[in-house]
């Protein structure tokens, strides 16, 4: 399951991806920090719809990845509480050329973050607060609630 409760694994992804022609093996791993916004951050929480994200994000490496036979990818993200420092998400890619690795990579995660159902609260000294979420009983003039 690439939706998961437990550490990452950098060397997992690496392991997923790596084959003899593979010239290029690219990695992104999203940590979280202790600010966004402006606000201090100490701790993170994500929840999923875990079927669903796991059905994208096999459909979403399948699209990327019928770009090039050659082309191998691999992607985690955790969910739970995370802690700063801790790794939220993984994605690697592997290619016989970096450009095709990096852009594939750098395509994936940008798949992730606009389509798997995972939504992220974020908690420091005001309180805990969900990013991205808007109250559907205000207008666009009124802008986010927290």
């Amino acid at each position: 399951m690439r939706i998961r409760n437990d550490a990452l694994s950098l060397d997992e992804a690496v392991g997923a991806v790596s084959h003899a022609g593979a010239g290029a093996v690219t990695t992104f791993v999203g940590v979280v920090r202790d600010h966004n916004d402006g606000r201090a951050v100490t701790l993170l929480e994500y929840e999923a719809y875990d079927t669903m994200a796991e059905l994208e994000l096999a459909r979403l490496l399948d699209e990327i990845g019928s770009s090039s036979p050659e082309l191998r990818l691999f992607a985690a993200h955790r969910v739970g509480a995370l802690r700063v420092g801790d790794a939220a998400v993984i994605c690697a890619a592997s290619a016989p050329h970096r450009d095709e690795a990096f852009q594939a990579c750098r395509q994936l995660i940008d798949a992730i973050k606009a389509r798997l159902p995972i939504w992220k609260r974020e908690h420091g000294p005001e309180g805990p607060y969900w990013v991205g979420w808007e109250d559907a009983r205000c207008g666009h003039e009124h802008g986010r609630r927290q």
